[in-house]
């Protein structure tokens, strides 16, 4: 099965090994053809505590850890954790 990769931006760290991750996608309308921004936020789950509010992460989709948590950091600016 493959898994989905999204990157986006860390909003809030305040959770233990748990950040909130804002993914924005671009979208134009069918009938204006005007380009819009769609943006959804993700339960992420950050293993080492290290990602912190502003960090660039690729989040990758995993079984789920909680309620909410499926998804889980796989990079943090660039570099793998």
């Amino acid at each position: 099965m493959s898994r989905r990769i999204l990157k986006g931006t860390v909003v809030s760290d305040k959770c233990d090994k748990t950040v909130t991750v804002q993914v924005v996608n671009r979208v134009i309308h069918p009938i204006y053809k005007k380009k819009k921004k769609k943006r959804k936020k993700y339960a992420a789950h950050d293993e080492k505590n290290i990602c912190r509010v502003g960090d660039e992460v690729k989040i990758a989709e995993h079984r789920p850890i909680s309620k909410t948590k499926k998804w889980i950091v796989l990079s943090r600016n660039g570099e793998t954790l």
